[in-house]
């Protein structure tokens, strides 16, 4: 089977993080006004969709109380889905958020959980048009850095993937509205985040749509010896290899660069 999406153009996902603690660019756009402007940004960038996220995942970050993320992220969610049709993708973890942003217009859930938490299957499930996206973590972004240990990591991220996707279809969910992320930097040392890259046509082979955020990663730090704002280049290399490999979206928060980079590493696959 060919990698999902493989003869469309690979999208690209902007990251509109509306917190003030996200690891890149925690605080920039924390107001309804900054979020809105960087939104219509990314969309004259070439955006396809625009990934709006309440709270930071980071390494050690602490949880959000529901009603502060839901202060962060409806109001911008209802400004952008005013003023444009771009897809909506909410980064979030909790049923309650999932709920409110699908009621608004939200067009995705991209969820680090993987709809593992409490009430987050059934709500998206109930849905008859949103998109989720599952993602692979090992343990929770406050602890996932300490000591992560897999015995065989592209085979152990893939079951747990498959059986994610199970669940979905179980539950009610048509095939097309789910996607697959293999969660890189998510509980897993640099070498185990090199060898998810090196294979990753493993899971684009398994028929969904693979979505891969690679932007300004610390394991791109950690190779090169640079600060989270001088891991352009480096986020990019990463995303012409994913792409190359089949995955249908690159989540980014350099979009003008990665919709170029993009569309000439698609060009010269087709």
């Amino acid at each position: 089977m060919p990698p999902a999406n493989s003869l469309q153009l690979p999208q690209v996902m902007g990251i509109l993080n509306v917190t003030p603690d996200s690891f890149s660019d925690g605080g920039h756009f924390f107001s309804i006004d900054t979020a809105l402007r960087q939104a219509n940004l990314m969309v004259k960038e070439g955006a396809d969709i625009i990934d709006i996220g309440g709270e930071s995942t980071r390494p050690g970050a602490q949880s959000v109380p529901l009603q502060e993320e839901l202060d962060r992220v409806m109001p911008v969610i209802e400004k952008i889905r005013a003023e444009c049709s771009i897809k909506i993708s909410v980064d979030t973890s909790k049923a309650e958020v999932m709920r409110e942003a699908i009621a608004v217009g939200a067009d995705m859930i991209n969820d680090i959980m993987a709809l593992r938490g409490d009430g987050s299957l059934a709500t998206v499930a109930a849905s008859d048009k949103v998109q989720v996206c599952l993602m692979h973590i090992q343990g929770a972004p406050r602890t996932m850095q300490q000591n992560p240990h897999y015995d065989d990591v592209v085979a152990e991220i893939k079951t747990f993937l498959l059986e994610r996707v199970q669940a979905c279809l179980e539950a009610g969910m048509e095939p097309n509205r789910l996607l697959i992320d293999p969660g890189i930097g998510f509980g897993k040392t640099v070498e185990h985040n090199l060898l998810l890259m090196k294979k990753l046509s493993e899971l684009t082979h398994l028929g969904y749509q693979v979505l891969v955020g690679v932007s300004r990663k610390s394991l791109i730090g950690k190779i090169l010896n640079k600060s989270v704002t001088e891991r352009k280049y480096g986020s990019l290399a990463l995303a012409v290899l994913a792409v190359n490999q089949g995955a249908a979206i690159i989540r980014t928060h350099d979009v003008a660069a990665t919709v170029d980079a993009i569309k000439i590493t698609h060009a010269v696959m087709q």
